[in-house]
């Protein structure tokens, strides 16, 4: 498998999203046919989902909003119990056996501002740097 594609299925967006779909449908299905009956029975109505209050003339679907909330949280837990978890993990793992970057900038020893590595004379003081100071030693030893 191409390093590129490899990079591509492995961030964490990617393979949140495919999980999220497969255990959204499980959990949906969940929800429906378990949680709600179990909920109903709670509360005395035959289906759950049947769940209204009348305001107005309209129907205020409640029962429809209670397994739409139980199934986001179910879905979100279970997406971060056994999808984020585990890929945070892999790549604490793969960032451990790493070098650290190196380093881009240095503090200069007379205003202790930071510079870039490759600079000579610290622009904020215009001091040598002693990265000059040991070329010139070595050079004149």
């Amino acid at each position: 498998m191409p390093k590129g594609f490899r990079t591509f299925l492995l961030r964490g967006n990617v393979v949140d999203l495919a999980v999220a779909m497969v255990i959204g449908a499980v959990v949906a299905a969940l929800v429906k046919d378990l949680l709600t009956p179990l909920i109903a029975a709670i509360v005395g109505q035959p289906d759950f989902s049947a769940i209204v209050f009348p305001v107005s003339g309209s129907k205020l679907l409640v029962g429809d909003f209670i397994n739409a909330v139980a199934a986001f949280v179910l879905v979100a837990a279970a997406i971060y119990f056994f999808v984020v978890m585990p890929m945070n993990m892999l790549v604490e793992r793969r960032r451990r056996g790493e070098a650290p970057a190196d380093p881009t900038t240095k503090k200069c020893a007379e205003c202790l501002s930071e510079v870039p590595i490759a600079a000579l004379r610290c622009a904020f003081c215009t001091q040598p740097l002693e990265v000059l100071a040991v070329a010139r030693h070595g050079a004149l030893a």
